[in-house]
């Protein structure tokens, strides 16, 4: 399991642990973390899991697809670190990240 810490856009944060495999929106989801929407449910055809990447985990959780770019055209304050939470695959080296999210999700 890795720990993940979900800051929302309050600055409440929920620290919860998600298996490996499992992506971060789908930790939030099924830990009813506020501020991740997920009206796709994870197929990266909306922005609705949209977060922020904290910095010191920019390079691990890697770069954003061609697609996933692509969605995120429709995400609000974009920001040099945004991704899509449903496109973050959860491992033992994400043990840790932290991710923010935006004020909304539409």
């Amino acid at each position: 399991m890795a720990k993940i810490t979900y800051i929302e856009h309050d600055g409440k944060e929920h620290i919860i642990d998600v298996k490996p495999g499992q992506s971060v929106m789908e930790g939030a989801v099924k830990n009813n973390i506020p501020g991740i929407d997920a009206d796709c449910g994870g197929a990266c055809a909306c922005a609705t899991c949209h977060v922020y990447v904290d910095d010191a985990w920019a390079d691990k959780t890697g770069k954003a697809s061609v697609m996933e770019e692509s969605m995120l055209d429709f995400a609000n304050d974009l920001q040099p670190t945004s991704r899509l939470s449903c496109q973050i695959i959860v491992s033992d080296a994400l043990d840790g990240l932290i991710v923010r999210m935006p004020e909304n999700q539409h």
